[in-house]
C-alpha cells in the first residue's frame, strides 16, 4: 500500500516547482501526492520567508497539524522559512520531525530513513550543499498543459529589504542542455506553455548567450506553444533579451518586471542600483521590440526613509508605464536585512494609507487593461476546469484568467490543454469571460461535414 504525502506551497512560483519536485523524489521512495493532510502519512509545508506574516502563518499551520502527530502522521518543515529559522522551528514546534533547506531535498527520502531510525542528528538539513540538488532529482512528470521550469536560484543583489540571498544562496543556473531536456520531458507530457523561474531569472547564464539564446532553443523545440520567464530584475535586461521580445513569437507578450519604487532616493536605500529612469527606458525599449507587450511589477510601500513625496514618485511612475498587472505590499522588516536596522521607519497607518492609494490606482489601470480586451479575439490555452458546470478556464497571452461555458461536459473536457480562438465578451477585475469561435475539435467536425 503506497505511503500519502500532503504538501502545502507558500509564497512564490518557485515554491509550487519546488513541491512538485518534491513530490517527484517522494514518489520513488513509495509516496502518493494527497490533497487532504488528514489522510497523509506525511505532511510538507514549503514555506516562503519574504514577508513577516508568512513566516507566522506556517506557526499556526503547524500548530493546527500537531494533532496528526497522534495516529503517526510525519510532520515536515522545507522552504525558506527552514532554511532561515531551522533551530527556531525545533525549539517552538519540537514535534516537527524534519527541517530541509530548498537546497536539499532532494535529501527527503534518507533524512526520512534516519528519522525512522529514530537519528534526530539528521533532523535538520540546511546547510548550502556543494553538489546541485538537480542533479539528484528524478525525471520530470508534466501535469497539464502549463509547467513552471526553475532555471536560475538565488541571488546576488542584495536589495536592502530582501532575505532571499540569505535563503537561497548565491545565483547559480541549470546548465542549458539539461534545462532543454527537462522542457522536452515536460513537452512529451503534453506541456504547451512553459514558464521559467528564477529569484533574478535575466541574470541566467547556464548557456552562452544567457537567457535570450536559452528562449530561442527553448522555442525551437517542437511543441513549444509558449514561453514566460520571472521573475526579473531591470539591471540584468541586456539588448539581446530585449530583441527576443520582438523577434520569437513563442515568447508571450507580458513582461513581471518588479521596480520596487518610484522615487530615486528610495531606489537608492533599497540597493536596488537603478534609477526610476533607467526603468522608464528599458519599458520604452522593450515596447519598441514589441509594441503589444503588457507589463506588470513589484511595489513596495513605506520603505523606511520613504516620504510623501517619494511616494508620489511612485505613483507617478506606475501613471506613466501603465500596468496590466501589479502586485504591491506593506514594507515588513525581515531580520538579518539592511533595511531592518532602519531608524526613519514609516508609521503604520500611514502604510496603509499608501497601500491603499496605490492599489487603488493599479487596480483602475488593471480593469481598464482587461476592458480594452472586449469584443477582440484571442487565443487562450485552456488549462483548468472553471467553477460552473460546463465552464473551462484558462490564460490569455497577457495571462489574464479567461473562463468560457461549453455546450457540455463532454466539449469542456476536450478544451482542457488545447488552446483555442475566443471572442472576449466580459470584462472583470480579475478575469474575462468569452465565447469559442474555433478550436481543433470544431475545425475537424467542419471537415468532416464539408467531406
Amino acid at each position: 500500500m503506497a505511503k500519502k504525502v500532503f504538501i502545502k506551497s507558500y509564497g512564490c512560483q518557485m515554491n509550487v516547482y519546488d513541491s512538485a519536485r518534491m513530490a517527484d523524489v517522494l514518489g520513488e521512495d513509495g509516496y502518493a501526492r494527497i490533497d487532504d493532510p488528514e489522510d497523509a502519512d506525511l505532511v510538507i509545508l514549503n514555506t516562503c520567508h519574504i514577508r513577516e506574516k508568512a513566516a507566522e502563518k506556517v506557526y499556526s499551520e503547524l500548530g493546527r497539524l500537531r494533532s496528526l502527530k497522534a495516529r503517526g502522521t510525519r510532520i515536515a518543515v522545507a522552504g525558506c522559512v527552514a532554511q532561515a529559522e531551522g533551530d527556531e522551528i525545533m525549539r517552538r514546534s519540537p514535534y516537527v520531525d524534519l527541517v530541509v533547506g530548498p537546497q536539499s531535498y532532494h535529501r527527503l527520502p534518507a533524512m526520512l530513513a534516519a528519522s525512522d531510525e529514530g537519528n534526530r542528528r539528521s533532523a535538520i538539513e540546511t546547510e548550502f550543499p556543494v553538489e546541485s540538488k538537480f542533479d539528484f532529482l528524478p525525471p520530470v512528470k508534466a501535469d497539464g498543459p502549463s509547467a513552471f521550469l526553475t532555471i536560475q536560484e538565488g541571488c546576488d543583489k542584495f536589495c536592502a529589504f530582501c532575505v532571499v540571498p540569505y535563503t537561497r544562496g548565491s545565483e547559480f543556473s541549470r546548465p542549458g542542455a539539461t534545462v532543454l531536456e527537462e522542457a522536452r520531458l515536460l513537452v512529451e507530457g503534453g506541456v504547451r506553455e512553459i514558464t521559467l523561474l528564477g529569484q533574478n531569472v535575466n541574470a541566467y547564464h547556464g548557456t552562452e548567450g544567457g537567457l535570450a539564446a536559452l528562449i530561442r532553443a527553448l522555442a525551437a523545440i517542437d511543441g513549444v506553444e509558449r514561453l514566460r520567464y520571472t521573475t526579473s530584475h531591470p539591471r540584468d535586461m541586456d539588448d539581446a533579451l530585449i530583441a527576443a521580445h520582438g523577434e520569437v513569437p513563442e515568447l508571450m507578450p507580458y513582461l513581471h518586471l518588479p521596480v520596487q519604487s518610484g522615487s530615486d532616493a528610495i531606489l537608492a536605500r533599497m540597493n536596488r542600483q537603478h534609477r526610476a529612469e533607467d526603468y522608464l527606458r528599458i519599458v520604452e525599449r522593450l515596447r519598441a521590440a514589441r509594441p503589444d507587450l503588457a507589463l506588470s511589477s513589484d511595489f513596495i510601500v513605506g520603505h523606511p526613509g520613504e516620504t510623501e513625496a517619494d511616494f508620489a514618485d511612485t505613483l507617478a511612475l506606475i501613471e506613466a508605464v501603465g500596468y496590466a498587472q501589479a502586485y504591491s505590499f506593506k514594507y515588513s522588516a525581515r531580520p538579518g536585512t539592511p533595511a531592518a536596522d532602519a531608524e526613519d521607519t514609516v508609521p503604520e497607518d500611514e502604510k496603509s494609507a499608501r497601500l491603499q492609494r496605490l492599489q487603488a490606482l493599479v487596480n483602475d489601470q488593471q480593469l481598464a487593461f482587461n476592458r480594452a480586451s472586449l469584443g477582440t479575439t484571442t487565443e487562450i490555452l485552456f488549462d483548468r476546469r472553471g467553477k460552473h458546470e460546463n465552464q473551462v478556464a484558462g490564460r490569455s497571452p497577457y495571462m489574464q484568467s479567461v473562463h468560457v461555458d461549453c455546450a457540455d461536459a463532454a466539449e469542456a473536457a476536450r478544451m482542457f490543454g488545447q488552446t483555442a480562438s475566443v471572442l472576449i465578451s466580459g470584462a472583470h477585475a480579475n478575469s474575462l469571460t468569452g465565447q469559442l469561435e474555433a478550436h481543433p475539435h470544431n475545425n475537424q467536425v467542419k471537415e468532416l461535414q464539408g467531406a
